[in-house]
């Protein structure tokens, strides 16, 4: 038999120490009881609050505990009845409630009322293909060999910082 305290079956002990173990598995634990210190130490502290628990006698309940109790429980204030009291607002938020109640259901109704605008279609990409002159063309052209040159032309200058 596996130990019961390494496995976390503590309650096979315990259990066993109140004495509703039977069968097999009372046999099988007594056996590991012999050889297990920890286990025969648990089942002595168990067996200890078991005879404590038998030798224990509850006080005698008064003849007029029922009508204590419910003359206390009807004193007591639940904490919402406190805290109402503390704030003194609740015939405020009942008279307010039919209002807001209609204030709501008013804003619901004019929401959902109210006309979405009209959705208007998306319009086609068309792409616009700009007529150029071919001497457009060749003006551009040239401009971008002048920077091409200029590019060439210039040197690395270590007070210039480069991008």
């Amino acid at each position: 038999m596996k130990c019961p305290l390494e496995t976390r079956e503590e309650r096979v002990l315990v259990a066993y120490s109140s004495r509703t173990l039977d069968g097999g598995d009372k046999e099988l634990l007594e056996a590991h009881l012999q050889s297990c210190s920890a286990c025969r130490e648990f089942v002595r502290g168990q067996r200890e609050v078991w005879e404590a628990l038998d030798g224990w006698e509850a006080a005698p309940v008064s003849a007029d505990f029922d009508r204590r109790l419910y003359a206390r429980m009807q004193r007591e204030v639940s904490w919402w009845q406190r805290m109402r009291g503390r704030m003194g607002l609740v015939p405020v938020y009942r008279a307010l409630l039919p209002v807001t109640t209609l204030a709501a259901l008013v804003l619901a109704a004019v929401l959902l009322e109210r006309p979405s605008p009209p959705r208007v279609p998306p319009q086609p990409v068309t792409a616009q293909v700009e007529g150029l002159q071919p001497d457009q063309v060749v003006h551009a052209l040239d401009e971008m060999e002048v920077l091409d040159q200029f590019n060439h032309m210039m040197k690395p200058d270590s007070s210039t910082p480069r991008m």
